[in-house]
């Protein structure tokens, strides 16, 4: 089976999320952040799955416009969504409003896998943000490797 992983990210915790679940995953994977590489071809894969982080209620505008010009695509292959984001109890809230009805009820797989925040890799305005808003001095890391098992056993299905 060929597998595209698809992710966006802005501080590094949603590619390595992406990498996680790429490990756990059989047959032939490919780990793409959209980012860099806006244009590809989907045709070569029986599983997309789409990964992006949560910044102020919304997804990467990379990954957006992504699905939205691939939708017919999207809605023939098997697919699964992913979120990462700080708030795990909005997550189900913030995954409805950054990816379409359609494709949530259509993936195979929907998951949230938990957050970091790496100061070093913030800027000094939204590292003072996050350590307002998150009561944090420190990076801290919060990736669910569980949630990711999870995920993994649901679109393997």
């Amino acid at each position: 089976m060929n597998t595209l992983i698809i992710f966006a990210t802005k501080y590094g915790c949603t590619e390595k999320c992406s990498n996680m679940l790429a490990d756990k995953l059989t047959g032939n994977i490919k780990v793409v952040n959209i980012r860099n590489k806006p244009i590809i071809d989907l045709t070569e894969y029986e599983t997309i799955i789409l990964g992006g982080s949560i910044i102020g209620g919304k997804i990467d505008s990379s990954l957006q416009k992504f699905y939205k010009n691939n939708m017919d695509m999207l809605l023939q292959k098997k697919t699964g969504l992913f979120i990462c984001a700080a708030i795990d109890q909005k997550a189900e809230e913030e995954l409805k409003n950054n990816f379409p009805d359609q494709l949530i009820e259509h993936s195979s797989a929907i998951g949230y896998f938990g957050y970091e925040f790496i100061l070093e890799k913030m800027n000094f305005a939204i590292r003072l943000l996050v350590k307002k808003m998150s009561d944090i001095n420190n990076s801290i890391s919060r990736i669910s490797e569980n949630n990711i098992d999870i995920f993994v056993k649901e679109i393997l299905k």
